[in-house]
């Protein structure tokens, strides 16, 4: 039911890799970001996150349909956001993986990430490993 807690049994024959990595992702979920936007101030959870930015040092959180500008560095947020789908991609973007369509190579060897709603962002190289380590924990 809506508004009660919900408990969650992992039964597994063995703490393995893929249990903790499931367990963190499940306590992952309850990460949420305090945004702004039109004088209203709200809580936005993780799993509505599409991308967070940095433009000309401030930081703004992109979901499906708002922008919302939000305190904080990317250092700190990316400090927050260990085991989510949430990776960085370039000095200044980290996207949620959740929405991520495909990631393409486009002139002069750079890449492009296509969210799902269209949203296009571009790549830096020097984070694709990271990515890849994000696309392999979720083959798990």
């Amino acid at each position: 039911m809506k508004g009660q807690p919900l408990t969650v049994i992992i039964e597994y024959p063995q703490w393995n890799e893929s249990v903790e990595t499931l367990v963190r992702k499940i306590n992952g979920m309850n990460l949420t970001f305090a945004g702004r936007c039109d004088d209203k101030s709200v809580s936005i959870g993780i799993s509505d996150v599409y991308y967070i930015e940095n433009v000309e040092r401030k930081l703004f959180l992109y979901t499906r349909d708002e922008v919302y500008r939000i305190d904080g560095s990317m250092p700190d947020i990316e400090n927050s956001i260990y085991e989510t789908g949430l990776v960085r991609i370039s000095r200044t973007c980290i996207m949620n993986t959740d929405y991520l369509k495909e990631i393409r190579q486009i002139r002069n060897s750079h890449l492009e990430a296509v969210m799902d709603n269209d949203e296009k962002l571009i790549v830096s190289r020097k984070y694709l490993p990271e990515i890849k380590k994000i696309f392999k924990r979720k083959s798990i």
